[in-house]
């Protein structure tokens, strides 16, 4: 299909195709063996400006938006999803900074982050605040310089190897949602350690750490934003990046259509290529059905956001849902048509369907999305009446 892309997000698209094949394609099977963290990528996405791509152009960026990092994330995803979703994790760790971020903040921390030498993160998640994201427990309390944080977050996409972290904490309990604010932590700061390396179903090269704050004193003009305003900020910042997790899920369909087609093309069954059975050419024309409605909306709600909408929470959320489920849906066909050899770590696609089920998960649950989704239609209705 023809997506309309205008030539600077064409070159985007090409080059991070190019980085994917040549750089992460022969390590993507070790990496993820070996659950290691992959830096040196890492170096080659910084060396091709890729970090740049999210960050506006006053700070070094390239300043294309949500789409172009959709494409980036897309195209690494086709191949591995874990890096791409290290990659992306960098993103949204920088959105509150970009989105919400003083001048001095975005002059001191985007220029380390638009070059790849520092990696950020975002966290909200802990042990009783995962779906219910108002239920955290992390502490900021106001002390002469600044505020110190004790608490502990859970499950932190690039926890342990990014430098600069975004952090949600309650500077006022007694207010809920409303007392929680926005603070940027950088890695060496006093206070501030990391707990265990989670050992994960799948993007095993990505790190998942704990984050632990034990009387971590964080600078007063380190808060991000206003004071109270962190839950509202973290909503509006995922209601962004929820694209990103739907161009991961596309990203990973489509690598494990065209595995999909290769072998059914190879595979000899009956004295004949796997591919002329109908029922298999059905599976494979299903999944580029999906395949193809999910990126359309993901590349429809990227471009509303870019637009500068005011409210995109109902289309970010299906975006997300829709993508996800069908990666899900697409990566396990991909196994099926496979056979037996597609359950083992020899071929890609036993890999690509272990990646796939965290992009129902992370950032709103498809459940929980659905309920996002449900309320902006009663919303809606309402206005009707």
């Amino acid at each position: 299909m023809e997506y309309f892309l205008n030539e600077q997000q064409k070159a985007i698209k090409r080059l991070a195709r190019t980085i994917a094949e040549e750089k992460i394609l022969p390590v993507r099977a070790e990496l993820d063996e070996r659950e290691e963290f992959p830096w040196a990528i890492m170096k080659d996405l910084a060396d091709a400006d890729m970090f740049g791509v999210f960050i506006p152009e006053e700070y070094g960026g390239v300043g294309e938006g949500c789409l172009a990092l959709c494409l980036v994330v897309e195209e690494l995803s086709r191949v591995c999803s874990s890096i791409a979703i290290s990659f992306a994790a960098s993103a949204l760790g920088s959105l509150p900074l970009i989105m919400y971020g003083t001048e001095e903040q975005k002059r001191k921390y985007l220029s380390d982050i638009v070059c790849g030498k520092r990696l950020a993160a975002f966290a909200l998640t802990e042990s009783t605040a995962g779906s219910d994201a108002g239920a955290i427990k992390t502490t900021a309390n106001q002390v002469e310089g600044g505020y110190i944080l004790n608490g502990t977050k859970q499950f932190i996409t690039n926890g342990g190897e990014a430098e600069i972290y975004t952090v949600i904490a309650l500077t006022n309990k007694g207010k809920g949602t409303r007392g929680a604010s926005a603070f940027l932590v950088e890695k060496d700061t006093p206070g501030f350690s990391f707990g265990r390396k989670e050992k994960k179903m799948g993007i095993r090269a990505s790190s998942t750490r704990e984050l632990v704050f034990e009387d971590c004193l964080v600078p007063e003009e380190n808060m991000i934003g206003r004071g109270g305003m962190g839950f509202i900020m973290t909503m509006i910042v995922l209601d962004c990046s929820r694209p990103g997790i739907g161009a991961q899920a596309v990203g990973l369909a489509q690598g494990a259509l065209e595995a999909a087609v290769d072998y059914a093309q190879q595979r000899i069954q009956f004295e004949h290529p796997i591919i002329s059975i109908q029922a298999v050419q059905h599976m494979l024309a299903d999944m580029d059905i999906q395949l193809e409605a999910a990126r359309l909306m993901v590349y429809a709600a990227a471009r509303t956001i870019d637009s500068g909408a005011r409210n995109f929470t109902e289309e970010s959320a299906m975006a997300k849902v829709f993508a996800s489920d069908m990666a899900m849906r697409v990566t396990t066909d991909a196994v099926q048509i496979f056979g037996g050899v597609g359950y083992m770590r020899d071929y890609p696609v036993e890999k690509m369907m272990r990646d796939a089920k965290i992009t129902q998960i992370y950032e709103g649950t498809n459940q929980v999305l659905r309920n996002v989704i449900a309320s902006e239609l009663r919303k809606r209705n309402a206005m009707r009446e």
